[in-house]
């Protein structure tokens, strides 16, 4: 058996990932990931099974891979948007993921940015390496309207953290789980261009697809939202339109933008986004933790063993 590895968070953290993928007896070739449609196509496709990141697995890639053997996509993490799910079909290749592993490190991080952000912690951080002590006013938490958007197993974690901060739920989903929303006393959004003038935070934890694409447009970040409003994107870049970002940003019509995904990963240096002191940016770390890789880990390689019968 021969497996190509891509994922850079499964390959530069250390664990027992590493020790379950060395005692299978397969032939292991690793790239550094995420890997484009060119570069993709020029590896030479003989391959049982691959874990991989956020490569861009489109239909053209998979019949390469397809002709030279592939059996299996084993994505380490969860998302698919860059898989062509129905050409995986097509062609008979199997793809795997790693729900119901990220949600609470991914929550932590969400909380971590809208702290950080809120209390100043990096700009004072930086003005007291250098010597100064200027003392920013901030702004608490508690109390304030926090909306979920994708109240998923991620969005619920967040819900549950939320409530110990005294914060006021809100949440929208196309599938809403009604359950746990009245067990959480959580307000349905039912239309969101008409349903986030109250809101002071909204954080994205739903997935990218045709429907969700641009789900943050210019009509909700200029008509839809108050004035002050953080948003947070954990998720996928593109649930926002980055253009509209952009004009909100300029116009002062949204307090921040604190997102851990990119428009473009790695992040062009000089992308003009990173430049506004009200917008935060982390790459790609929120599920990256010792303890989330290690789990991650295991499973996508649990999940091409079990398709390849190793």
């Amino acid at each position: 058996m021969r497996i190509l590895v891509t994922s850079t968070s499964f390959q530069d953290t250390p664990g027992r990932h590493h020790d379950l993928l060395k005692s299978k007896n397969m032939e292991i070739d690793f790239r550094r990931g995420p890997l484009s449609e060119a570069e993709l196509k020029q590896l030479s496709w003989n391959y049982d099974g691959v874990i991989m990141g956020d490569d861009d697995y489109t239909r053209n890639i998979q019949v390469l891979a397809k002709a030279g053997g592939l059996k299996i996509l084993s994505k380490y993490g969860v998302g698919l948007d860059k898989v062509d799910l129905q050409a995986a079909k097509e062609l008979g290749i199997e793809v795997r993921n790693c729900p119901g592993l990220n949600h609470v490190t991914v929550c932590e991080h969400v909380f971590a940015m809208l702290l950080s952000f809120n209390k100043n912690i990096p700009k004072e951080i930086e003005h007291t390496k250098k010597g100064e002590w200027q003392r920013i006013t901030g702004r608490e938490i508690s109390g304030k309207n926090l909306a979920i958007i994708g109240l998923g197993k991620i969005g619920k974690e967040v819900a549950r953290v939320a409530k110990c901060f005294n914060m006021n739920i809100y949440a929208y989903d196309k599938f809403m789980d009604q359950e746990f929303v009245t067990a959480n006393n959580i307000t349905v959004i039912k239309d969101l261009s008409k349903d986030l003038m109250e809101i002071d935070i909204i954080t994205l934890h739903c997935n990218l697809d045709d429907s969700s694409k641009s789900l943050i447009s210019q009509d909700i970040l200029f008509k839809g939202t108050k004035k002050e409003v953080v948003l947070i994107n954990t998720a996928r870049a593109h649930l926002v339109d980055r253009e509209a970002l952009k004009a909100a940003l300029d116009k002062k019509l949204i307090a921040a933008y604190l997102a851990d995904v990119w428009f473009e990963e790695p992040m062009n240096p000089n992308d003009p986004l990173k430049n506004y002191d009200n917008v935060m940016i982390t790459p790609h770390i929120a599920s990256r933790t010792f303890d989330n890789v290690e789990k991650q880990g295991i499973k996508a390689i649990e999940n091409l063993c079990v398709c390849l019968g190793v």
